[in-house]
């Protein structure tokens, strides 16, 4: 899928966040702090981007050449999607990065920038795991180099036949060339000056858009559907959605009763403390169907969901049930096969007082959960993912899922785990 990549080279983050703004409006859904950027504001750059940009892939152009795992790291914790390390670095050092990158669920791009054998360095950079191969005209040179983008192009070409890993190109690239580097193969256009000092940058960049076939904002994909979304989740293990969200959203402490199932479904929040149950039987009835009810019950000894309540809830169509606190009855919660977590399973129960709230902002395993967030539960535990970035997180864990899914085909064929990670 073809991307177009801002290359924010500034100095001032104002100015690239008001360029990134107008871009983004044109359909760029790609923004890279520059190494300029980044120099002049530090990680503050790459922070402010995914503040304002939460669905837009983040580059931080860092040109790593040493220490890639602490700088890898450091971009990520900022926020981060991609980052930049330059393929000139040694061994140890793109591996560190790629493993950095995995650890903290982002990608790292390859720069051949000063690179004399790129082609060879290519299949080495492949071998290492890097996630792309950037080739990269320099901007000093690129009035001279770009006059033979047919050359440059061929060597896209060439690249392509070596190497399957998506390709980049950045320098220089204007409504003129990217043509025909699309046709050699390239998927991610690397364009700076050519947006950043348009007159009319939303223009532009739907412009340049057009011509590598990116759809614009009117275009672009149509929103899953509720169906659709929870579908999607509830295909993907919590593992694979916590990676997705850099190890957020996880809860703590909180354990299956009844084994061997998997629920996805908006969130009803219940509020409750000292084993309470009242407002916990009332969200049964005002819950839809379909949703995962959750309870903040303060980490109570305290039942506050048992059989009874588990019959009702099935009767209802309620997904599942989340609570920071206690069950009984767990071996007919079980038998009936209904989901519930919890974080203790006791004998004794509470009473039906009704103090609480219910659908209100709440906190459980640790982790906040407000009304309609998506939570999704295996046998690993619980993540709840933001209502506001839903889909975001779940085309992300479907990318977390290939990746794995490409190290068990390397396992099968006989690589071990230690090889595949450089460790």
């Amino acid at each position: 899928m073809p991307h177009i990549q801002v290359a924010l080279d500034l100095l001032s983050i104002e100015d690239a966040l008001t360029i990134a703004e107008e871009a983004v409006r044109g359909g760029a859904d790609w923004l890279e702090a520059g190494t300029p950027l980044i120099k002049n504001h530090g990680m503050l750059a790459v922070r402010k981007l995914k503040a304002r940009f939460p669905g837009c892939t983040i580059v931080a152009d860092m040109k790593t050449i040493d220490t890639g795992d602490l700088e890898v790291e450091m971009a990520a914790k900022n926020g981060a999607d991609v980052v930049a390390v330059l393929g000139m670095a040694d061994d140890l050092t793109i591996k560190r990065a790629v493993n950095s990158a995995r650890a903290h669920g982002v990608r790292v791009m390859a720069d051949l920038l000063g690179v004399e054998d790129r082609l060879s360095r290519a299949e080495e950079l492949e071998a290492l795991g890097v996630d792309y191969l950037l080739l990269h005209t320099p901007k000093d040179v690129q009035k001279v180099r770009l006059q033979g983008v047919n050359a440059l192009a061929e060597e896209f070409r060439r690249l392509r036949e070596r190497v399957s890993l998506p390709l980049v190109a950045a320098g220089g690239i204007t409504g003129e060339t990217l043509p025909v580097l699309k046709d050699a193969g390239v998927e991610v256009f690397v364009v700076g000056s050519a947006i950043v000092k348009a007159k009319d940058v939303t223009a532009t960049t739907k412009e340049l858009c057009r011509i590598a076939g990116i759809a614009t904002p009117r275009q672009k994909r149509r929103r899953l559907s509720e169906e659709e979304l929870l579908k999607g989740f509830q295909r993907l293990s919590t593992a694979c959605i916590s990676d997705a969200m850099k190890r957020f959203g996880a809860m703590k402490g909180l354990k299956p009763v009844t084994s061997g199932v998997r629920i996805a479904g908006r969130a009803f929040t219940v509020r409750t403390l000292g084993g309470d149950w009242g407002k916990v039987v009332k969200a049964i009835d005002l819950a839809e169907r379909g949703s995962v009810i959750v309870v903040d019950a303060q980490g109570s000894e305290l039942a506050v969901w048992g059989e009874l309540a588990t019959l009702s809830a099935m009767r209802r169509g309620i997904r599942g049930v989340v609570i920071d606190g206690a069950v009984r009855d767990a071996e007919e919660i079980a038998r009936l096969g209904f989901p519930v977590w919890a974080r203790h399973v006791v004998a004794n129960a509470g009473e039906p007082h009704g103090h609480g709230e219910l659908q209100v902002s709440i906190a459980c395993g640790g982790q906040r959960v407000d009304p309609g967030d998506v939570v999704v539960a295996d046998s690993a535990g619980v993540v709840v993912v933001p209502r506001e970035n839903a889909e975001e997180v779940l085309m992300k864990a479907l990318e977390v899922a290939k990746r794995e899914e490409r190290y068990r085909q390397e396992i099968r064929s006989g690589r071990t785990i230690s090889e595949i990670f450089g460790l």
